[in-house]
């Protein structure tokens, strides 16, 4: 009988060309530059943002630390939550040091810990709006405060911190937050029988669990997510007991949302499906398979599946954006995704590649590897500028900046990407994401290795155990891999066959091999000293439609090869982009173009375009009337990449 072992994995090192681009970009370019227009010393225009809620004049996110440290005098600026900016910034700082080790930017974050902790007060609390303008309303409405929100950032950039630098004050700080609200919430008499109105403390809490081994903190973790919806009107009550007034609350409008965008309608156990706010869904997902994983709570794991099963299935674009709606960021109704006023924040799909992440911890289904992938290269990634110093907040699948500017509905879709924001959430959290992007390539589930992502890599186990991972992935499908087991032990490697590569070839040991696809992954047993896999995926150009359910996709196409969604351009087509017609038997051709878009896949589509009725011509004719039409070729380039030339319209979906 063989006996297999459980593979430790201890580093993995990204070599992938695309990747090391976006992640020295993130050190070149994005910690620098979001680092001043933090400390209010960048040159920054963000008064076109919708999203600024009158917050347009500066971040001063540096300077409300200071104040909250005594090193300054002044007032609050920003939203309560604005503490955030800094804490993820840190956080993608602390990442960038394992794969760039960078003396200066050391000293910086060093001494912003220090700043950190001159800030934290004696019982651990920090949330610097209320420590300076607000101190008698700790924790009085958490529906709007955002203070377990802001401490679970923090808590995330301490552990991260640590574990990268074995900063033991960045530690400290976190574990003295997670202390204090310790203190003030639980079920015991004195405590708060509450909870924050964004979820985002249950996941920092597990991550502090894993990183210092105390099980009160998964334990806090597990009380927040079950006392979530035990008292609907729980907020209600905290509103008229700090304030019923209006100009009492702490940011315009949240108490107009109902209990179910807060998901706090009812127990969790008992949602069917996730309502309101897509980050604080995809948050408290994350939060939740963390804690199911560990605690082996089957209502929470079963409240897992429901809502990715509705997310994904129902509720996701092609691209992995979700949110539909920018009324209150948040999902609408299964099967309702309109593309040009589509929401699809940023930073719903980095939280989504966190949900992904942590449901492959628990099942070894490609389907999550898959969605993974899927934010990576498409919805997360569209967030941010090639220089890195521009982003979408909102992430649209058809824009025309006529229909920004003229159309009220639409001014939440730029169709140039800002440079900053008012609520400037986006940005540092796609940059944490991209830093750490080596800890979402491998999961270990006891004897197996599952490698999900191809993201070229060279990955170190115990005992000696070496996996190196080669591609041009996303541009090519050919995967090597390169195993070294000098101490011949056995385990499985499991490699995930994407959904759009129903068609494979594999060879092991350079003989060709058919293996069985189990839940999107092919297993391969290894035990001896090398073994080198080659896999060779299909990257034919997909014509995609979608279901006859999506009403907004009726009669559309979209393009996609391997992971990347496609979307065709004004700047290289004649507008407007409305009169192209795509077929599924169409003739399509791809090339890459290396000095276009600093890299890109380019497909061009022989498609039909009618020309365009003259503007004098009447309004609206005799369909029998014909339309003249003329051969066109459609170029088209990868989703992400949108946006980084001249201003014009964009669409994803294509006329057929």
């Amino acid at each position: 009988m063989q006996v297999y072992t459980t593979p430790k994995l201890n580093k993995v090192k990204v070599t992938s060309d695309f990747w090391k681009r976006y992640r020295e970009l993130v050190v070149k370019e994005v910690l620098p530059y979001q680092w001043k227009v933090m400390n209010d010393e960048a040159d920054i225009s963000i008064s076109e943002d919708p999203q600024n809620n009158g917050q347009d004049k500066n971040s001063h996110a540096i300077a409300n630390l200071k104040i909250a440290a005594g090193q300054m005098k002044g007032h609050h600026y920003g939203f309560p939550f604005q503490d955030t900016d800094v804490y993820k910034w840190l956080e993608a700082a602390a990442y960038s040091f394992g794969y760039h080790p960078n003396p200066d930017l050391k000293k910086i974050t060093d001494n912003l810990i220090d700043l950190i902790a001159d800030a934290q007060e004696d019982d651990g609390y920090l949330s610097t709006y209320f420590q300076i303008d607000a101190p008698e309303r700790k924790f009085k409405r958490l529906q709007q405060s955002h203070e377990l929100y802001t401490m679970g950032h923090y808590i995330e950039a301490g552990v991260a911190y640590h574990h990268e630098t074995g900063n033991e004050k960045a530690l400290d700080i976190a574990k003295r937050m997670a202390d204090c609200i310790d203190k003030n919430f639980g079920l015991e008499e004195g405590k708060i029988h509450g909870y924050d109105g964004h979820p985002e403390i249950e996941l920092a809490l597990s991550r502090l669990y894993e990183e210092t081994g105390e099980k009160r903190y998964l334990d806090l973790a597990h009380y927040f997510l079950n006392q979530r919806g035990q008292d609907p009107a729980f907020f209600e009550k905290q509103i008229k007991a700090d304030g019923d007034s209006p100009d009492r609350d702490l940011i315009p409008g949240m108490r107009d949302f109902p209990r179910e965008y807060y998901l706090a309608a009812e127990p969790i156990k008992d949602q069917k499906v996730p309502h309101g706010h897509a980050v604080r869904v995809v948050y408290l997902c994350t939060g939740m398979a963390y804690v199911a994983r560990y605690t082996g709570d089957k209502d929470l794991l079963a409240a897992c599946d429901r809502f990715w099963n509705d997310i994904v299935k129902r509720q996701m674009y092609i691209t992995g954006n979700i949110g539909q709606t920018t009324t209150g960021e948040a999902f609408t109704y299964d099967y309702d995704l309109p593309n040009d006023t589509d929401y699809g924040e940023t930073c719903a799909s980095v939280g989504m590649s966190f949900f992904a992440r942590q449901m492959l911890n628990i099942h070894a289904k490609g389907e999550y590897g898959d969605v993974l992938e899927k934010e990576l290269f498409n919805g997360a990634l569209s967030g941010m500028a090639l220089d890195g110093k521009h982003f979408f907040y909102v992430n649209p699948l058809e824009a025309d900046p006529k229909a920004s500017k003229g159309n009220p509905g639409k001014s939440h879709v730029l169709t140039h990407r800002a440079d900053w924001f008012g609520c400037a959430c986006c940005p540092a959290n796609l940059a944490r994401l991209i830093a750490s992007v080596d800890e979402y390539l491998y999961t270990v589930n006891g004897d197996t290795i599952l490698s999900h992502q191809f993201i070229s890599n060279e990955a170190e186990f115990d005992e000696g155990l070496k996996i190196v991972q080669t591609n041009h992935f996303p541009w090519s499908g050919d995967i090597h891999y390169e195993i070294e087991n000098p101490n011949d032990k056995s385990f499985k490697l499991g490699i995930r066959i994407p959904s759009w590569s129903a068609n494979f070839d594999l060879e092991v040991n350079g003989v060709s091999t058919t293996l069985p696809v189990n839940d999107g992954f092919i297993y391969v047993d290894v035990d001896a000293k090398s073994v080198t896999i080659d896999l060779k995926l299909d990257m034919d150009v997909k014509v995609m439609r979608a279901s006859n359910r999506v009403s907004d996709d009726f009669d559309k196409v979209a393009i996609q090869r391997g992971p990347i969604v496609y979307a065709a351009e004004q700047t290289d087509n004649q507008a407007p982009l409305s009169l192209y017609e795509v077929t599924p038997d169409d003739k399509t051709d791809y090339h890459f173009d290396e000095k276009l878009l600093d890299g890109v896949g380019v497909v061009k589509v022989a498609a039909k375009r009618q020309k365009i009725d003259d503007e004098n011509a009447p309004l609206y004719v005799d369909a029998n009337k014909p339309v003249e039409t003329e051969s066109a070729n459609l170029t088209m380039v990868p989703y992400y990449a949108w946006a980084n030339r001249e201003n014009g319209q964009m669409r994803v979906w294509l006329n057929k």
